[in-house]
């Protein structure tokens, strides 16, 4: 809608690739990363922003350890109900924030169908 040039990773429960879309104009690095961002989200259950602060101190440093997470915004875990079955990342907008920002409306978009 704000004319991000961006990549979109989907990942199942089990962390595996369920979806991707590389947008027109991306760079291309962006579907890596996109991917990256969506598997911490479905690691964590936590936003990849969210991971940022709990990864901060010199114990939390040990979680970036983790092989595939990224400590950088635009992955979102998807929910159904409490349960975490998955995530989506979002790579190529202007900054994480933003990239977060696009995850979020497109999990918006299917929230009715996650109950």
């Amino acid at each position: 809608k704000d004319g991000y040039k961006v990549s979109v990773v989907i990942v199942d429960k089990a962390g595996q690739v369920a979806a991707s879309l590389r947008g027109d104009g991306t760079n291309p690095h962006t579907m890596e990363f996109a991917k990256m961002k969506a598997y911490t989200s479905r690691t964590r259950g936590q936003t990849s922003l969210e991971f940022i602060a709990a990864s901060s101190s010199p114990e939390g440093m040990l979680l970036r350890q983790i092989p595939g997470v990224v400590a950088i915004g635009g992955g979102v875990p998807i929910k159904a109900g409490a349960e975490v079955i998955g995530g989506v990342g979002v790579s190529g907008a202007p900054g994480g924030e933003k990239d977060e920002v696009c995850a979020k409306a497109g999990i918006a978009k299917v929230a009715d169908a996650l109950k």
